[in-house]
């Protein structure tokens, strides 16, 4: 069965329209309970959202299509998405949804679903939902067969305990001044308190969501806030998460960012030096820059490529018995504290070494050099048809390839807005800027004769 609704993170798409209306979202409630009710016992859900405006409208639609259906649905608020992964497991739920579109602008929004064991749903049981949406086999309850809702109120408190239990017991975060921007999202509440309570001075940004701010010029998509912020608080290190905080970026004392593909060397070396690290290496995707690739393979260590998406990341590292991977964006997946890319336990993981390591993080964190790399994004309209499928954009990434020799050139379509991304890497950086040029051109042309 093939999937047209769910894309690389779940469903996304424009807030009250298409996929996210209200009548597609209790579908989807609907579906995914006939899919996930077997048994006896009574079955519950748990949801989370983000801060968008449009979560007041998305999670009632998902609360009355999973108790039309039996479901009790436990409501946890505005709460990160590893959150909800980890009280759908602690709760013994037997699913958890998560409102969220992540790094979207806040009039998109989107829904995340976890099975039972805290991880996200494989492509089978996502088609498997879209079939049922199309065709219900079940009949609805009636009478007392009708689920109830109910508020968790100390969701927040629970998310804190388990993100301070990832932090080494022997360590605190006294002395270490942290600037955090939350990007008025999920995690404004809990990621200042848990840096605060493990002894940090913190210095909070984007915490102030109104509905319509969220990754508004901030948070992991915009680290710039972060960085001056860095600057003028002479802080030792900055976190940007994301809206919904499964992602992060890092900031030195100087104000330099530092992406996923640094965190995972640092953190891959330093559990390698501990004995900590498992499967021998890392898993990431096909967007890592090559310097990650050279460094691992210096240090004796692999490099597993996956899809773009940290789901296809999380389901290779499974596979192979690893518990580090992630993403070059900030999607960092720790397999010994979570199921799902977690932002803010990734960073304690970053603190941690650096508090063992008495370095500032513009020394601790610069790993590798990366290879020079760009990425550029072009709008496609879809009614012009798959610009990847036209034999010039084909030719151009074919010219491109050759003028880059032992270099890499990645084309693909996004999972979650109508974009095209163009990746290319080479060792000379004067090569890259027009081979994508070139390739960007071959699309847009593509979009214009289709009238996109």
């Amino acid at each position: 069965m093939s999937r047209k609704l769910f894309g690389t993170d779940g469903i996304r798409g424009k807030a009250n329209a298409g996929a996210m209306s209200p009548e597609s979202v209790l579908s989807v409630a609907r579906a995914a309970a006939e899919h996930f009710r077997n048994g006896a016992h009574r079955h519950t859900v748990v949801i989370g959202k983000d801060t968008r405006l449009s979560g007041y409208m998305i999670e009632p639609a998902l609360t009355a299509g999973f108790i039309s259906m039996g479901m009790d649905v436990v409501l946890l608020g505005p709460l990160p998405t590893p959150a909800v992964a980890v009280l759908a497991r602690s709760l013994r739920a037997d699913l958890g949804v998560v409102i969220s579109a992540s790094h979207n602008p806040f009039d998109d929004n989107g829904i995340k679903l976890f099975g039972p064991d805290g991880y996200k749903l494989s492509d089978e049981v996502e088609a498997r939902i879209e079939a049922l949406m199309q065709s219900p086999s079940r009949e609805r309850p009636t009478g007392d067969g009708l689920g109830r809702a109910l508020r968790l109120d100390d969701a927040a408190g629970r998310y804190i305990e388990f993100a301070k239990s990832s932090f080494p017991r022997r360590q605190r975060l006294d002395g270490l001044k942290i600037v955090v921007d939350c990007a008025h999202g999920a995690a404004y509440k809990v990621a200042p308190a848990v840096l605060w309570e493990l002894g940090a001075e913190v210095v909070p940004i984007g915490v102030e969501p109104d509905g319509t701010n969220i990754n508004d010029k901030c948070g992991a998509t915009a680290p710039e806030r972060m960085q001056a912020a860095v600057l003028e608080h002479e802080a030792d290190i900055g976190i940007a998460l994301d809206g919904d905080a499964d992602r992060l970026i890092l900031s030195d004392e100087k104000g330099q960012v530092i992406d996923g593909d640094q965190v995972m060397a640092l953190i891959a070396r330093g559990w390698s030096k501990d004995g900590r690290l498992a499967g021998g290496g890392v898993v990431a995707t096909v967007m890592s820059n090559l310097g990650l690739e050279r460094h691992l393979q210096s240090e004796g260590l692999t490099l597993r490529r996956t899809p773009v998406g940290d789901r296809y990341v999380v389901e290779t590292m499974r596979d192979g018995g690893f518990n580090v991977g992630g993403e070059q964006s900030g999607h960092l997946i720790l397999r010994d504290f979570a199921t799902t890319g977690d932002g803010l336990v990734a960073a304690l993981q970053v603190l941690a070494l650096l508090g063992d390591s008495q370095r500032p993080a513009s020394e601790l964190c610069r790993v590798f050099e990366p290879v020079p790399q760009k990425l550029t994004s072009i709008r496609f309209a879809p009614g012009a048809g798959d610009p990847l499928a036209d034999k010039a954009v084909s030719q151009a990434i074919q010219d491109g390839e050759a003028r880059l020799a032992g270099g890499r050139i990645l084309v693909r379509k996004s999972g979650t807005e109508p974009l095209i991304r163009i990746m290319a890497e080479a060792d000379d950086p004067a090569l890259i800027e027009p081979v994508v040029a070139e390739i960007a051109g071959a699309i847009e042309a593509v979009g214009r004769a289709g009238g996109g």
